[in-house]
């Protein structure tokens, strides 16, 4: 799955899910819960799901998910119930914090007759991050993204530009993701016009083993997607740091000098990672 983008729009504005696509993100979740208020949500999910079904069709490459209120909450069910229509990608839970929760979730869309329907799962709470094996380790379960904003207030702390106060909590999701095979999205950069602090905050994500950012505006699409994407001087450069360490393997050298840099095997599996994420 290539989630380099995953562009988030309010579940009650039916004008702005329209346009979602123009952007081109990789994925895009109609939002039925932070951006909607208590008192819309009931509405927005007839919305949701007219706006669901409309991007299925007119836009069939398009990853399309719906973002349901947590599992505890009393929009849930509803929110299943409602919103969720059949041939989408998947559903966003925000908030999960166990492996009960997560069964709570496919028994409900089971329930639905939704049982191909793809879970993406939001750690963004202590308990979620502290539990985050567990919760991703589900079949059902397929990407996850770290909340930093949600995390650290439910943490007690106190959100810097540094970042400090989240690199344990970021860097948890992303390990518990790539023990469970799940596809890791990377927190949201909340400053819509600091397109500077948008992309070294994704080159951190990335660095951290993330494959993708959340977006809050349609001008974040294209920063996510150059900074989730391999350039062609860093898949030239791995291309050829291989080619010189397997032709010193062959000559029954595993360590060599290239470009100034001692490769051995780890830095040769890190640039086959490199190339096979180019063809994804």
């Amino acid at each position: 799955m290539r989630l380099r983008s995953l562009l988030f729009a309010p579940g009650n504005r039916a004008e702005v899910l329209a346009k979602l696509p123009r952007s081109e993100p990789d994925g895009v979740v109609l939002d039925l819960e932070d951006a909607v208020p208590a008192e819309a949500k009931a509405d927005a999910r007839a919305v949701v799901a007219a706006a669901a079904a409309e991007l299925r069709e007119g836009h069939p490459g398009l990853a399309v998910h719906v973002r349901v209120n947590a599992v505890p909450s009393e929009w849930f069910a509803d929110d299943v119930a409602v919103a969720l229509v059949p041939g989408i990608a998947g559903v966003v839970v925000p908030k999960l914090e166990s492996a009960e929760q997560v069964a709570t979730v496919v028994e409900a869309l089971d329930a639905r007759g939704l049982g191909d329907l793809t879970i993406a799962a939001g750690l963004e709470t202590a308990a979620g991050v502290a539990r985050a094996e567990a919760v991703l380790d589900d079949e059902r379960v397929v990407a996850a993204y770290f909340g930093a904003e949600d995390y650290i207030a439910d943490l007690g702390g106190v959100r810097t530009a540094a970042g400090a106060e989240v690199l344990y909590a970021r860097s948890r999701v992303a390990l518990a993701a790539r023990l469970t095979g799940t596809v890791a999205v990377d927190q949201v950069v909340t400053d819509l016009s600091d397109e500077d602090r948008f992309r070294a905050d994704a080159t951190v994500g990335r660095s951290l083993g993330y494959r993708g950012k959340l977006c809050i505006h349609p001008a974040q699409v294209a920063w996510a997607h150059e900074a989730f994407t391999p350039s062609d001087e860093e898949l030239d450069r791995a291309r050829r740091l291989l080619e010189a360490y397997d032709t010193a393997v062959t000559a029954g050298s595993a360590a060599i000098a290239f470009e100034g840099q001692m490769v051995d095997e780890p830095l040769a599996r890190q640039a086959r990672t490199l190339l096979d994420s180019a063809d994804e």
